[in-house]
């Protein structure tokens, strides 16, 4: 499925309706009503989604607009987003629709999905056969995954608008509309492709980091802080590192408990060769949600790394002292000899020298002999 743009038939308000909750046959029948009368905006497309995958991409788009806005919460199981689906069948290149079957009871974007996958088989099928469609609305039984038959509707007509009397004409002033327009927050598409040409990004960067308000935002932090050179990083730690400590604890990304300026500061250290990757990565584990910065708790441990010349230059003259055979073997052209004293300057300081910095000091040291 692929979409780029899917044009409307109206978005309009009304009012959400009660609903009857039916027990097991011969059981008692509950009404609920807390939703009655809340305000619904109900958002109506043009026939033009041609299959079931790219409808659950309308649908997904549609959703993180929304979500962007700060219109709804969009979550499905609490209510706030509900979606009904049309599906009508019609010969390759027929003008004409076929007669619409409408589907409801679908409680999710795959629901959705699959719901549609079988309405579609089961019209071909039935009109391979010779039947007709008969114009009704049904319900999606995920677990059993088929629709059956809720009502019949006679015609298009049953959904009627005529004014109200007693509500008079709500005229919108243009330069209202104008003003909502500039203050509306930058939308995901659009963000995405910024990202993109401002930070060199790949689509798939662009498009997981985007896919939250909040992940987006929390990135520009990052790199407003590290530069804009190290924008790859910072992408690479929040779309790795941050998302899946989220997904572990199965908590939102905005409910992690980082904040940008410390993971820039880890970020610091592990390009400086101060820690590994991988203590890092358990430092922020270790102070998620806590406020803690990372660094300090790294600094606070026997965990960071060693990478300062100077320090690193003590060491050396201890190692160069205590092993003067490896430095006459170096001398003799023994090229291993130099290993070997990196080695020794990693167990002087019990393996947290940083290797790269420990070679860079010894084989300084020995081109001077």
């Amino acid at each position: 499925g692929k979409i780029e743009s899917v044009a409307l038939v109206r978005a309009h308000l009304e009012e959400d309706a009660g609903k009857l909750l039916h027990g097991p046959a011969g059981e008692e029948t509950r009404v609920d009503l807390n939703r009655a009368g809340v305000p619904l905006l109900e958002i109506v497309t043009e026939p033009v989604l041609t299959d079931p995958a790219s409808a659950y991409l309308f649908l997904a788009a549609l959703k993180q607009t929304l979500v962007y806005l700060g219109v709804s919460d969009c979550e499905m199981q609490k209510g706030s987003l509900r979606v009904d689906t049309n599906v009508s069948l019609r010969p390759a290149g027929a003008k004409t629709f076929g007669t619409r079957v409408e589907i409801k009871n679908l409680n999710s974007f795959h629901g959705v999905e699959k719901a549609l996958n079988h309405e579609i088989r089961r019209q071909r099928e039935a009109l391979a056969r010779g039947e007709k469609i008969v114009q009704e609305t049904r319900s999606f039984d995920l677990e059993k995954g088929v629709t059956a038959p809720m009502r019949s509707k006679e015609t298009v007509h049953d959904y009627r608008y005529f004014p109200d009397p007693d509500l008079p004409p709500l005229v919108i002033d243009p330069a209202w509309i104008d003003r909502v327009r500039a203050d509306l927050p930058e939308l995901p598409r659009a963000k995405a492709e910024r990202l993109r040409r401002n930070y060199g990004l790949s689509p798939y960067d662009a498009g997981v980091l985007t896919a939250e308000r909040e992940v987006a935002a929390f990135f520009e932090k990052v790199v407003a802080v590290l530069g804009e050179d190290q924008a790859k990083k910072a992408a690479n730690w929040i779309t790795g590192e941050m998302l899946q400590l989220a997904n572990a604890r199965g908590c939102l990304f905005k409910d992690l408990g980082v904040k940008p300026e410390h993971l820039a500061g880890l970020i610091r250290l592990v390009r400086e060769g101060a820690v590994t990757r991988a203590t890092a990565r358990e430092a922020l584990a270790q102070t998620a949600g806590t406020g803690e910065d990372p660094a300090q708790r790294i600094a606070a441990s026997s965990a960071a790394q060693i990478a300062d010349p100077v320090s690193l230059e003590s060491v050396a003259d201890k190692v160069f002292t205590a092993h003067p055979q490896a430095v006459a073997d170096y001398k003799k052209g023994k090229a291993n000899a130099a290993a070997f004293l990196v080695g020794a300057v990693m167990k002087e300081t019990r393996g947290r020298a940083n290797p790269q910095a420990a070679r860079r000091v010894i084989e300084e040291r020995l081109r001077k002999i």
